[in-house]
C-alpha cells in the first residue's frame, strides 16, 4: 500500500495553510494603513521610527531577499535599487542600506509604487508556496515563518510610528475617530501573587515557532518572589509624579537621571497637563487620562525609578517567564481594535494564581539586560543578524501590547529596546523578593 497520496494530501494542506496565513497577515498590514492620507505615508518624526511607506516596502523586501530570489526560479525583482532603499540593517546581503534617520526624506518611490511592489511580491510568494520543490520546502517553510512573524513585528511598529507622527503634530489629529474608549475609572487595588522559586526551566523548546534568541531552553535558579497581579496604572504613576518623582535624583539610575535632565521629562510620553488636568494622546486623538489604565510609553529608566520610589523592583525576565509559562495568551491585542491599553477587569482573579494582563495591553519592562542564553549561537548568514547582533546595551520586555497580534506572542518571547526609548506601548509590573 503506497503512502504517497496521503503525503501529497498533507503537503497540499500545509501549503494551503501557509498561503492563508500569508494572505491574512499581508492584508492586516494594508488594513492598518487604510486610515492614512497620502501625506502621512512618508512622515518620520523620530530617528527610531520609520515612515509607513518604508514599513510596507521593507517587509516585502524581506520576502524578496530571503525567499523569492533564492528559491523561485525566474523571479524578476521589482526594482534593482529597492534592495538598497529597503534593507534595514543586514550587512551580509551585500546591498548596503539607506541610513535609517533619513528614511523620511525620500518622496520616491511613491505610495502607489510601493503598493505595486507589495502586490508583485504577493503574487510571486503565492507561486513559491504552491510550486516550491520538495527539496527546498523545509527551508522555505522555516524562512516563511520568520518572514510572517517579522511582518507582524512591523505591524506593531506601524501602529506606534503612526501614533508618534500624529502626536508630533500640534493639531493632535486622530488616526481613527471611531476608536472605542470608556470613561475614566478608578484602578482596581493591586494584589500580590507569590512564587516559590527554585530551579526552573525557561526558554523555547522545539515545539512551534520561536526566534533564535528565545533558546536554548535552560535551567536557572530563582529565589522566592512575588509579582503584582497587574501592571502599574496611570493613577499610581501620577502619585509618583505628584510626589516629585521626576525631581528626585535619588530615585534614578545615573544614566536615567541624565536623560531626564537632557530631555526635560516630567511625565510619560504623550501625557499633557491642560489647565491642571492630565490628558493623553491616543490614536483616537486627545482623551482624559484614565487612572485605571496601565501606564504606557515609559522608558526603562522611568519604570525603575517608580519601582525604587515604591520600595519594590522590576521582575527579571526569568521570573516573568516562569510566572507566565502556563498561562494562555489572552488579552487586548491589535485585532480587538482599541489600539490602546485597557484597565484590568475589576475584581478578576486572573489566570493560574491571580496574575492579570500578562499578555497584551503593554509590553512589560524587566530588570534583565538583553543577552544570549547559555549555549546560544546565531545562525549563519544574513538571517543570523536578525537578533544576535543586538545583544548589547538593551533591556528585555515581555508580554506583548495592544498593537501586537495574539498569535505572534508566547511566554518565551523576548522583546528588547534601549532603556531610554518610550514610543512603543511599554509599561511594567512590580516585583519583590520574598522570604
Amino acid at each position: 500500500m503506497s503512502l504517497q497520496p496521503a503525503r501529497a494530501h498533507q503537503d497540499d494542506a500545509a501549503r494551503a495553510d501557509l498561503s492563508g496565513d500569508f494572505r491574512s497577515i499581508r492584508a492586516l498590514t494594508e488594513q492598518l494603513c487604510k486610515p492614512l492620507a497620502t501625506e502621512d505615508y512618508m512622515l518620520q518624526t523620530r530617528i527610531e521610527t520609520s515612515p509607513p511607506k518604508w514599513h510596507l516596502a521593507h517587509v516585502s523586501w524581506f520576502y524578496e531577499t530571503f525567499l523569492l530570489r533564492p528559491f523561485l526560479p525566474g523571479y524578476r525583482v521589482f526594482h534593482p535599487r529597492f534592495d538598497y532603499l529597503f534593507n534595514s540593517y543586514y550587512e551580509q546581503t551585500g546591498s548596503g542600506f539607506w541610513p535609517r534617520p533619513e528614511r523620511g526624506l525620500l518622496s520616491r518611490p511613491t505610495v502607489a509604487e510601493v503598493y505595486d511592489y507589495r502586490h508583485h511580491v504577493d503574487e510571486a510568494m503565492l507561486r513559491l508556496i504552491a510550486d516550491c520543490s520538495t527539496a527546498d520546502w523545509p527551508t522555505v517553510v522555516q524562512r516563511l515563518h520568520i518572514g510572517l512573524n517579522h511582518e507582524q513585528q512591523h505591524q506593531e511598529l506601524l501602529v506606534t510610528d503612526i501614533k508618534q507622527n500624529f502626536a508630533y503634530n500640534p493639531l493632535r489629529p486622530a488616526y481613527r475617530e471611531d476608536l472605542p474608549h470608556a470613561p475614566p475609572s478608578d484602578p482596581d487595588p493591586l494584589r500580590w501573587v507569590g512564587f516559590e522559586g527554585g530551579v526552573v526551566e525557561i526558554g523555547a523548546d522545539a515545539r512551534g515557532f520561536s526566534y533564535d534568541n528565545e533558546g536554548p531552553r535552560h535551567r536557572c535558579f530563582l529565589a522566592p518572589f512575588a509579582l503584582g497581579d497587574r501592571p502599574v496604572t496611570n493613577g499610581e504613576f501620577r502619585q509618583f509624579i505628584d510626589d516629585g518623582g521626576y525631581r528626585d535624583p535619588a530615585l534614578w539610575l545615573s544614566d536615567g537621571w541624565a536623560t531626564v535632565r537632557k530631555e526635560g521629562w516630567r511625565s510619560p510620553l504623550y501625557w499633557e497637563e491642560v489647565d491642571g488636568t492630565w490628558q493623553i494622546m491616543t490614536l483616537g486623538g486627545m482623551r482624559p487620562l484614565d487612572p485605571a489604565e496601565p501606564v504606557c510609553h515609559v522608558s526603562y529608566y522611568e519604570a525603575d525609578a517608580f519601582a525604587t520610589w515604591a520600595g519594590k523592583r522590576l521582575p527579571t525576565e526569568a521570573e516573568w517567564e516562569h510566572a507566565a509559562q502556563e498561562h494562555a495568551v489572552t488579552g487586548n491585542f491589535v485585532a480587538d481594535g482599541s489600539l490602546h491599553p485597557r484597565p484590568a477587569v475589576r475584581g478578576a482573579e486572573g489566570q493560574g494564581g491571580g496574575l492579570r494582563q500578562l499578555f497584551g495591553d503593554v509590553w512589560e519592562w524587566t530588570a534583565s539586560p538583553y543577552l544570549p542564553y547559555p549555549g546560544y549561537r546565531a545562525a549563519a548568514g544574513a538571517l543570523g543578524e536578525y537578533n544576535g547582533k543586538f545583544m548589547c546595551n538593551q533591556m528585555v520586555l515581555r508580554g506583548g501590547s495592544c498593537a501586537s497580534s495574539q498569535d505572534h506572542l508566547r511566554a518565551t518571547y523576548r522583546n528588547f529596546f534601549y532603556p531610554q526609548e518610550r514610543w512603543q506601548f511599554k509599561g511594567f509590573r512590580l516585583a519583590e523578593t520574598t522570604p
